[in-house]
């Protein structure tokens, strides 16, 4: 028996459409990668691109599971040069730059490889309620 592999011109993808307001961004992120990864499909393989297009709104308003989490995460980010450890509070990251927050989850959860890299392309995320993906309609998914 022979084992069926998905040829990239057969693959159906959607769009999703994901409000982040006032979800835990650890089990928004998972849902998220999942369908990114297109493990949600049933031909799914490992190491091809079968996954949705997955557009987040209201990145600005998502939540931390608790309180205590909210004061004590730090984002680290290093140049390369000897002292080029640079951090950030999640409170401050959360008021600069939300979109980063919610991508930096998901990418966490992908492949660390040029699969991840082209994964991590089909996320869109916004910050308030607008995005200019109204053509491709995009289906609402309750997480």
């Amino acid at each position: 028996m022979k084992t069926y592999v998905p040829k990239m011109s057969e693959v159906k993808r959607q769009w999703y459409l994901v409000d982040a307001q006032d979800k835990i961004l650890g089990r928004l992120a998972t849902e998220i990668a999942k369908i990114l990864r297109g493990k949600t499909k049933p031909e799914f393989t490992p190491h091809l691109d079968l996954g949705d297009y997955v557009v987040v709104i209201n990145a600005g308003k998502v939540i931390l599971f608790s309180d205590k989490k909210e004061k004590q995460k730090t984002y680290y980010h290093h140049s390369g040069y000897p002292g080029g450890l640079k951090k950030i509070a999640f409170a401050k990251m959360k008021k600069e730059k939300p979109e980063q927050i919610i991508r930096d989850a998901v990418s966490g959860m992908l492949p660390h490889n040029r699969l991840g890299r082209k994964i991590i392309s089909k996320l869109f995320v916004y910050m308030g309620g607008d995005h200019p993906h109204q053509a491709q309609k995009p289906q609402p998914l309750n997480l």
